[in-house]
């Protein structure tokens, strides 16, 4: 017992923040691999918008003027820019907030319920925030360069054929990097949403705990179980 006391005491976090923590990694990684890895038919929005994405760059190929295509590649390239803007704005506002971390600090220390910590591990949580959303500047800008790949596939494509099947591998290259895109994209929407619970760690590990619950359940109804995935489904 004493061993064991020894040990929690050389962590850099205290054991609840540091059991948060890991229950926060687990679950994102569990419903990232759930809803994109594993090998299931169950339908879900990002399945369904591959197909449809299939479906555009099917009748791409047998249009002569494609400003439409490309007018819809611009706007899905315009979201994820806006995103990784907005990830960089708060990624400078994070390395900002390392300077303040003593004031910050004490502000949510007189808050209900919020947890006291040192200083060392109050940084350590800004850290987590930061780690988090540098990985969602890397899905949004990858996703901006994925698009642009796209962009030129489309404007390399020749004039129609008489049959869409003639350009079948052609059809397959640009809606795998589209799908691949809009994977990036997603992750890194992900990672905003999972940034939510993040913040609720500041107050208190046993909130971040049932603050990431929260989060997967939304995440998974939107995915699952949304209006717009039984639209989708309907269309299909």
């Amino acid at each position: 017992m004493i061993a064991f006391n020894a040990f929690l005491g050389t962590l850099p976090l205290p054991w609840l923040d540091m059991v948060a923590l890991i229950w926060f990694a687990l679950w994102w990684w569990t419903y990232v691999w759930y809803t994109d890895r594993r090998l299931t038919d169950q339908p879900t929005l990002s399945r369904l918008t591959d197909r449809f994405m299939r479906e555009w760059m099917s009748r791409m190929v047998t249009r002569d003027n494609r400003m439409v295509d490309v007018n819809v590649m611009r706007n899905l390239t315009r979201s994820s820019q806006f995103f990784a803007s907005t990830t960089m704005l708060i990624l400078g506002a994070l390395v900002a907030l390392m300077g303040y971390v003593e004031k910050a600090a004490g502000v949510l220390a007189e808050l209900p319920f919020a947890q006291r910590v040192s200083e060392r591990v109050w940084e350590l949580k800004v850290l987590v925030l930061v780690l988090i959303f540098v990985y969602a500047f890397f899905k949004f800008s990858w996703s901006i360069r994925q698009f642009g790949f796209c962009s030129i596939l489309v404007g390399a494509t020749d004039k129609p054929p008489a049959s869409a099947d003639e350009y079948s591998l052609q059809i397959d290259r640009v809606s795998k990097i589209v799908s691949y895109a809009n994977g990036n994209f997603n992750n890194g929407l992900r990672a905003y949403y999972f940034g939510v619970a993040a913040m609720s760690w500041f107050l208190h590990p046993i909130l971040m705990i049932v603050i990431t619950i929260g989060v997967v359940y939304v995440l998974h109804e939107r995915e699952f179980r949304s209006k717009t995935l039984a639209a989708l489904r309907d269309l299909a």
